[in-house]
């Protein structure tokens, strides 16, 4: 029986490319969406069966173009959480169709869109009033972003607020993130801010990316890994540390590789406690209860690293990033499905969708993307 149903959608499946060559897209369209709820039950059914070949998903590798079509056509109230696991037998097309999908789509009439006028010289303040005061529901619609004094409106406006927000929320002067050394481009929360209501802030830059993610805005900056990981609800590794930490990670990189008799006669020093500056003042930091009466040797040193991490990235940063990610799921079309979102995209998918060439909007570009009225 399963395999008479699995040949009969296969068969199904490869009929969509033919209707669509030959024009007959609208005929059909009502009924293909529900394809995807067939193949999702022929999934459960499968599992009864060990013969992998004859998993549907596992044939379905051979039919992109028609899954693409499917997938382009299904709604949002559609369930397609459930393709995300298998999301490397789908193109790239596909894959982003499904990650979009968690986000509203943006209202194209202006006048249900929210509406910001802002002061170029307080972008930073202004904007953060309007979105942390402004209805999420509100927000979903889409943003519809004036200068003022200024009579250009339109999406290449839009453009040029979110990447002049971008820069100046992730810049380093600003103290709500840090940048990699080794690539600028690459943000992290900063441990120690000294922005008054810091932690509006953060919720502010989640809303702010999950509008640019919605509004399909590269911004110019993107995530480091220590930061990306830990909204998919990943363990953070020494080599996750790399582009944060450059130095702590080849420190921690030669104490892993000394000899077992160097480190056992205390030459390095350390102990389970961590001194620090913070708003110029030191501090010490025990990693575990006692942490400064233990002295690091040959037998502790991976967890000694590994304490290290958790109270460098991880403690230290969870309060804003559990504001950031508050901020995300506010924009999503339900809350929750944030880390959702995170554990199924790779970084290099998101770099892709924030990252562009880190260059200025070009004047052309702005201009063929903006309208004048007066």
């Amino acid at each position: 029986m399963y395999e008479d149903l699995n040949s009969e959608f296969i068969q199904c499946l490869a009929k969509v490319k033919g209707d669509v060559l030959y024009g007959r897209l609208f005929d059909y369209t009502p009924t293909w969406p529900s394809y995807l709820s067939v193949l999702r039950e022929l999934k459960k059914f499968s599992k009864m069966f060990l013969n992998h070949e004859k998993d549907p998903l596992t044939q379905v590798r051979k039919y992109p173009y028609q899954m693409d079509i499917l997938i382009k056509l299904s709604k949002r109230s559609d369930d397609l959480l459930w393709l995300l696991p298998y999301k490397n037998l789908i193109n790239p097309i596909s894959r982003d169709y499904l990650f979009m999908k968690m986000f509203p789509e943006v209202k194209l009439d202006f006048g249900k869109q929210h509406k910001m006028l802002i002061d170029r010289s307080q972008i930073l303040t202004v904007s953060f009033k309007h979105l942390s005061l402004g209805n999420s529901k509100s927000l979903r619609c889409g943003l519809s972003v004036e200068f003022r004094n200024e009579e250009a409106v339109g999406y290449g406006v839009l453009r040029e607020w979110f990447f002049i927000i971008c820069q100046e929320l992730f810049d380093p002067k600003v103290s709500l993130f840090l940048a990699c050394s080794n690539d600028r481009r690459r943000f992290f929360p900063n441990p120690a801010p000294v922005v008054p209501r810091h932690l509006n802030y953060f919720a502010f830059a989640g809303r702010v990316i999950a509008l640019a993610l919605m509004h399909k805005v590269q911004v110019g900056i993107t995530f480091a890994p220590v930061f990306f990981y830990q909204l998919a609800g990943g363990v953070i590794s020494l080599d996750d540390i790399q582009d944060a930490d450059p130095v702590m990670y080849k420190s921690c990189k030669e104490i892993l590789k000394m000899d077992a008799d160097s480190v056992d006669s205390d030459v390095l020093g350390l102990t389970f406690g961590r001194e620090f500056k913070e708003f110029g003042s030191r501090r010490v930091v025990e990693l575990c209860p006692g942490g400064n009466s233990i002295i690091v040797n040959s037998k502790n040193r991976e967890q000694y690293i590994e304490l290290l991490i958790q109270h460098c990235f991880v403690k230290s940063i969870a309060e804003n990033l559990s504001y950031f990610t508050r901020g995300f799921g506010d924009i999503l079309c339900e809350r929750g499905l944030q880390k959702i979102f995170f554990q199924n995209l790779e970084l290099e998918d998101l770099d892709l969708m924030l990252l562009g060439s880190g260059e200025a909007i070009s004047g052309k570009d702005w201009k063929a993307h903006t309208e004048y009225h007066g």
